[in-house]
């Protein structure tokens, strides 16, 4: 795989670092800038994907909406860059009723593009303090918990992926895998 330039949207999460790092140790050329941070800004350092990172509260997400929105590239959202995809396409969140972090069993529906090779079930490390509850117009569900019915999604057209999990951390099965099947949409992008 050729070196892709990936931006790490900071919406200031604790693992934020974490996804930083994941995608530099897999020889990546990666940079981690502010939410706040202009589209023009972004474009102008010629990306091949961004990460929305987790994050506090909907409303520290900064510009992630517009990014969305104005930017044409792959997108992966986590945790709270999940939330943000599916409310800036018309999917609802919620109060989940697992808050905290912890191991929780995913069940995979659809292994294509970035869960390819994880499935059927795979453990990962998640909070549910906010989860996805409805999922947006034009989206496809790729996994599924006991505890949340969309822990992860695709958009049907577009190269945009939500995973409510943290692939970064080094208690979620397969988090590099996860992370290398982005780079993959990338790169063929």
């Amino acid at each position: 795989m050729r070196t892709l330039k990936i931006l790490v949207i900071n919406n200031y999460g604790q693992f934020c670092h974490l996804i930083h790092r994941a995608v530099r140790d897999l020889d990546m050329e990666t940079g981690m800038i502010p939410n706040t941070t202009s589209v023009e800004d972004i474009l102008g350092q010629e990306p091949d994907g961004l990460i929305l990172s987790g994050g506090p509260t909907m409303e520290r997400a900064g510009n992630c909406a517009e990014y969305l929105e104005s930017i044409d590239i792959p997108i992966l959202g986590i945790c709270l860059g999940h939330q943000v995809i599916a409310s800036t396409f018309g999917g609802e969140v919620r109060q989940g009723n697992s808050g905290g972090y912890a191991d929780v069993e995913i069940e995979i529906i659809d292994e294509d593009d970035i869960l390819k090779g994880l499935g059927p079930r795979t453990h990962v490390w998640a909070s549910h303090a906010d989860e996805v509850s409805v999922l947006p117009e034009d989206f496809i569900r790729l996994a599924r918990s006991p505890i949340c019915d969309i822990e992860a999604m695709k958009h049907s057209e577009r190269p945009i992926y939500g995973v409510q999990w943290h692939p970064e951390v080094a208690h979620t099965e397969k988090g590099e895998k996860l992370l290398t099947n982005f780079l993959e949409v990338c790169e063929k992008y």
